[in-house]
């Protein structure tokens, strides 16, 4: 008989709670529509600062306990998972509270965190009170994605040579922090050596050792310690392109098609890729972590490491595009808006 689990939800928001009435293709798509597809977990209670919010979601999701602090909820309900869909400014916070305070996983929106002193604090905490962490980008959790890292390991594409990413100029802490997880997640999930990067921010957007927006990316360039090289692009349509020594691979239009290409053949798309949904593997992946005592798909430090990346670029852009080495000297450096 399997073990009912109970979760609580920490930010009432959009990818919280409400981001299902914008992505209607690929439901249930918030944590709370997610627990409410997987059959062995309860959404025991939700919280957010908004009253309003906490009502709104309890009738929406029939949740039985409403917070407007978390800390209370948490020591009360003493859930066994943790959703944390705030801002990212609370994100280490919410985070090591939960982690001393019994909660066996953690599911954690996307961005990570604001600096990399925040994230070794969330990497300590989860190692040291043994929590499973899953990090809110998707792509990691689904079938399509699964298929494309399959056949780069198989070598249908012959030896990997670089991962290309046509993901737009976008937000460092936003879109990228999925751009910096899925060329990490194809390239096989390598350490760092350095980066190279050139972001949208003028010394004036800087106080310190803090940047109070969050800046575009047009360029980022990766070197991974297993010889792949990597590189984000300021060219949209949201695909991702593998090459190797045979030929490349490219996901079509943010997965709606996986096409591979050997020498100069014609391209052919990839058929007969199941449709997975992400939030809810996501979830069940969480659970099978707790009861087998194993790693998640994107657990914390997979997590740190492409958040790593991106501070990675930011830094490297303020010395003036030069090369950073990893692991960044500057641990403090802080990136995020003041409403966060």
């Amino acid at each position: 008989m399997s073990i009912q689990y109970q979760a609580c939800l920490i930010g009432c928001g959009r990818m919280g709670a409400t981001i299902d009435d914008e992505v209607n293709d690929t439901l249930p798509f918030s944590h709370a529509a997610g627990y409410t597809a997987v059959d062995n977990v309860d959404l025991v209670a939700v919280s957010d600062s908004v009253a309003d919010k906490v009502e709104t979601i309890q009738k929406r999701y029939n949740v039985p306990a409403g917070y407007t602090n978390y800390r209370e909820m948490l020591e009360k309900e003493q859930p066994d998972i943790v959703s944390i869909a705030t801002r990212p400014g609370s994100h280490a916070e919410i985070t090591i509270f939960a982690a001393e305070n019994g909660v066996k996983g953690i599911y954690c929106e996307k961005s990570l965190c604001c600096s990399m002193a925040e994230a070794d604090a969330m990497v300590e905490a989860c190692t040291n009170h043994n929590v499973k962490f899953n990090y809110g980008t998707n792509r990691r959790y689904q079938a399509i994605y699964w298929k494309m890292r399959e056949l780069i390991e198989t070598g249908k594409i012959g030896e990997l040579q670089c991962i290309i990413c046509h993901c737009g100029v976008s937000a460092a802490q936003w879109m990228h922090t999925h751009t910096s997880d899925m060329m990490m997640y194809l390239a096989g999930d390598p350490e760092i050596e350095f980066v190279q990067g050139h972001i949208t921010a003028n010394n004036s957007d800087w106080t310190g050792n803090r940047l109070n927006i969050d800046p575009g990316i047009p360029m980022g360039y990766v070197q991974f310690k297993n010889g792949v090289l990597g590189y984000q692009l300021a060219a949209g349509g949201y695909e991702f392109e593998a090459s190797g020594s045979k030929g490349k691979l490219r996901m079509l239009a943010n997965g709606s098609g996986l096409q591979y290409q050997i020498g100069h053949e014609q391209p052919r798309l990839i058929e007969g890729i199941p449709d997975q949904r992400g939030t809810v593997t996501c979830i069940q992946n969480l659970i099978q972590a707790i009861e087998t005592n194993s790693q998640t798909l994107g657990n914390i430090e997979l997590a740190h490491r492409s958040q790593e990346m991106i501070m990675g670029f930011i830094e490297s852009h303020r010395r003036e595009g030069k090369r950073v080495t990893f692991p960044l000297k500057d641990r403090n450096m802080y990136v995020g808006r003041e409403d966060w």
